[in-house]
């Protein structure tokens, strides 16, 4: 599992690479103005309902189903079952492409009704999205393709597919923007190239695996209905999910011009370590848990949870004390150039901060919730977002008008920590996981290495403040890169004393590795 982790781990922080070299390029040419508002509105729609068709609640209904059936019945109903999902798939995502794209104003009018008020920032959303939209139906069969691929231990597809989203992007940036009215216009296009490419690129490794899928004639199925059963609470629970999400757009859309923005460019940066540790390690323990149950291990389902958050901790904490202690020098250095200021860079860093709080969370809910999804049990979750997300709405609309796009940061921050904590409470509670021996000493250790990196990161930014506030990009670059060393330096340094890492786990991920 570790092995796997790794590997989709490293793919992933490939891609967040590339994703960080099209976000400076994005903010060189587009800034925090109307356009680059419009642009983020018409990139976040398709990929919250992405959210909630696809990665969400379709992923935690098909994998541990799928897994399931390919330890049962073998490879070839494994098979039909899939192609009988993705068919139905198909239907329901090509009805919501043609509504959309019939209703385009009325529906922008519903998502983003603060630029109702703003005509060209409205026109211009309303084009970008109708260029976008499809990405949906096209992504949507990626991530089928990926619940596929990764239940049958092939995890480096799908973990690189968003590569080639990347450099779809900044090929547009690069090469489409001389050509077109704006950079948000060649963005647009950039997006839904990246939705032919990435699904070519996974039916080309589901066919190599065995697995190509065909569409069948609709039926509902014995395994269909069953799936449709498990679908319908994760779709509530993920709806819920994006109902939070839908809420930020919302109601940034009511902010000053550049609310939307700031969001954008913090999210950037606080979904690299999501990204790379939470997915890669949700992505790995559902199939891996689901298997594990199904041969009747409980215990190892279990121990694969607490190493699974142990590890998950491990390497986030680094990640949230740098966004708190050094959030403004991480933004102006990656980010502040051409149309993007200084006032936009010190925006877009307390927004991290705020969204900094609540990280640690973030990752821990993709191994919590499995403890659900890996039992068919999709409904629990639900009722543990509905808490979650009244509380975060809530928050948000309290806190927007005195803390601007900050107040919708850290009202997601709080939902996290509501959400962690009721996933947690609920399984103790009901005897499928318990905090062994292991991750109850570790914690307050993960803690003590924290804060003396945070003390670190601070001395250190003082020490670097002429470099890190330098006019040349070269010297506040090289002070960035000297800050990172110093953070990072002093948390292995710490965990190493402290115990957290232990030279006879690297050792056996060496030989596992080498067996691999």
């Amino acid at each position: 599992m570790f092995r796997h982790i790794l590997s989709v781990g490293g793919l992933t922080l490939a891609s967040r690479v590339l994703g960080f070299l099209r976000d400076v390029l994005t903010a060189a040419l587009l800034g925090a103005g109307p356009v680059a508002d419009a642009f983020f509105v018409a990139f976040r729609l398709p990929n919250h309902f992405r959210a909630l068709f696809a990665e969400g609640a379709f992923n935690s209904a098909f994998v541990p189903l799928f897994s399931a059936k390919l330890v049962q019945d073998g490879a070839a109903a494994a098979r039909r079952f899939a192609d009988e999902v993705m068919t139905l798939l198909a239907i329901v995502q090509v009805v919501l492409l043609l509504a959309v794209l019939a209703f385009m104003p009325q529906f922008m009018t519903v998502f983003a009704p603060g630029f109702a008020d703003e005509p060209e920032k409205f026109r211009l959303a309303v084009l970008f999205t109708s260029i976008t939209f499809p990405y949906l139906l096209l992504i949507s069969l990626v991530s089928l393709y990926g619940g596929v691929l990764n239940s049958m231990s092939r995890f480096g597809a799908a973990a690189a597919a968003p590569i080639l989203m990347n450099l779809c992007l900044i090929a547009a940036l690069v090469l489409a923007t001389p050509l077109m009215p704006s950079a948000g216009h060649a963005l647009s296009w950039g997006v839904l190239a990246s939705g032919v490419a990435q699904y070519v690129y996974l039916a080309w490794d589901a066919r190599r695996a065995g697995m190509a899928l065909r569409p069948v004639r609709p039926r509902l199925s014995a395994d269909v209905k069953r799936f449709l059963a498990v679908l319908g609470p994760a779709a509530l629970g993920s709806g819920l999910t994006q109902i939070s999400l839908f809420a930020d757009t919302l109601i940034a859309s009511a902010l000053p011009t550049g609310a939307v923005s700031y969001l954008y460019y913090a999210d950037r940066l606080n979904q690299l370590p999501l990204g790379v540790i939470g997915i890669a390690v949700g992505t790995v323990l559902l199939p891996e848990m689901s298997r594990r149950i199904k041969g009747g291990d409980e215990a190892g389902a279990v121990d694969s949870q607490n190493r699974a958050i142990e590890l998950s901790l491990v390497l986030t904490l680094p990640a949230a004390v740098a966004f708190l202690v050094a959030g403004t020098p991480i933004l102006s250095v990656l980010f502040q150039r051409g149309a993007f200021g200084p006032s936009d860079a010190a925006a877009s860093a307390l927004t991290l901060q705020a969204y900094a709080l609540g990280l640690p969370a973030f990752v821990v809910i993709r191994s919590l919730v499995n403890g659900f999804y890996a039992r068919h049990d999709t409904a629990t979750p639900v009722r543990v977002a509905l808490a979650a997300v009244g509380i975060n709405v809530a928050l948000k609309l309290a806190l927007m008008g005195p803390l601007a796009q900050v107040g919708l940061a850290v009202a997601t921050s709080v939902g996290a920590w509501v959400n962690a904590g009721l996933l947690a409470w609920l399984l103790h509670r009901r005897g499928l996981f318990r905090a062994d021996a292991r991750l109850t000493r570790n914690l307050p250790r993960m803690a003590l290495a924290a804060a003396a990196m945070a003390a670190a990161l601070w001395l250190a930014g003082e020490r670097l403040s002429p470099w890190l506030g330098a006019a040349g990009i070269v010297e506040r670059l090289g002070g960035l890169v000297v800050l990172a060393a110093v953070g990072l330096g002093v948390y292995a340094a710490a965990a190493a004393l402290l115990g957290l890492v232990r030279r006879s786990d690297l050792a056996r991920l060496r030989r596992r590795r080498a067996k691999a």
